[in-house]
């Protein structure tokens, strides 16, 4: 067997298509269609067959992912096992998909524990959409991927989520703001003027749930995907916006902006996303145990 051939067809039946697939492993849609069809020819069976526009897996190519898993996660494990026993002078190369929804902030203390190791660290980061980002770990071009969220069951990923740990969250405004909100907390927060995340974000959802349980009926500015740009926003005291408690004091130093109040029972979580069951990359080990030692603390 032609494991090049079986590699194409693992990653187009991830990314759910020849197009997609070809768009992360950087090759056009014909030739990975040919290579996909060379390794039919060699098992002697279809594994894709035409569904509407798109293609789904045949009960040839439900199994044929289901070896493929096996073998490219051993692949996976064999690779990081390898890596960590890197020659001296060689650096461990260690690539990390941060999604778009964790702060920067958040994410530079999750992942300084790599920085640490005894080993000379090669720290390759990017940032993007939690779907694309799972997709790419699923080809192995990323060893981990840190998100706001779980790995949902439903994923075709073969992946394992690991918990980092949790932070309750904290309501800003600008100093001026502040001092025109009416009542305490968080009842002040009705009709104020409010800067939210974007509805992709798995905090969006809890405090929509929330506000509403609460009876708060704020009046929404605007919503941002990126906090950062939310943060500036509620610097220049366009509306109250909430941020990780954890983060208090740098965003009051940063942005210029005071503390409205404090809520326990809105909760982020942050997991730590890889191919390993048992994680043996030197890199996600410092990461998952500082975050069990003390997780975000300065």
């Amino acid at each position: 067997m032609n494991y090049k051939h079986l590699h194409y067809f693992w990653a187009a039946a991830k990314a759910g298509g020849v197009v997609r697939a070809g768009q992360q492993l950087h090759i056009t849609p014909q030739t990975l269609s040919a290579q996909i069809k060379m390794l039919e020819d060699s098992l002697g069976c279809r594994l894709f067959q035409k569904s509407g526009r798109g293609l789904e897996l045949t009960p040839e190519g439900r199994t044929a992912l289901s070896y493929a898993d096996h073998i490219f996660a051993l692949g996976a494990e064999l690779e990081a096992a390898v890596s960590s026993r890197s020659p001296a002078g060689r650096s461990l190369s260690f690539r990390v998909g941060i999604a778009d929804a964790v702060p920067k902030a958040i994410a530079y203390r999750l992942l300084e524990p790599a920085l640490t190791i005894p080993e000379q660290v090669r720290l390759v980061c990017h940032e993007g959409n939690f779907r694309d980002l799972l997709a790419q770990l699923s080809v192995q071009r990323l060893d981990l991927v840190i998100a706001d969220e779980p790995m949902s069951k439903q994923t075709s990923v073969k992946a394992f989520n690991h918990t980092l740990g949790t932070t309750a969250m904290t309501f800003f405004a600008a100093p001026a703001l502040k001092q025109s909100l009416k009542g305490s907390f968080p009842g002040c927060l009705d009709g104020a003027p409010m800067l939210i995340q974007g509805s992709s974000s798995a905090m969006r959802q809890r405090l929509d749930l929330w506000l509403a349980e609460h009876a708060l009926r704020p009046r929404l500015i605007g919503e941002f995907d990126d906090a950062a740009l939310l943060k500036a926003f509620g610097g220049e005291g366009r509306g109250v916006f909430m941020s990780p408690a954890v983060l208090e004091e740098e965003t009051c130093a940063q942005y210029g902006v005071e503390v409205v109040g404090r809520t326990s029972e809105l909760v982020e979580e942050f997991f730590a996303i890889s191919v390993e069951r048992r994680i043996k990359h030197p890199c996600v080990v410092a990461i998952t145990h500082a975050a069990r030692v003390s997780f975000l603390r300065t």
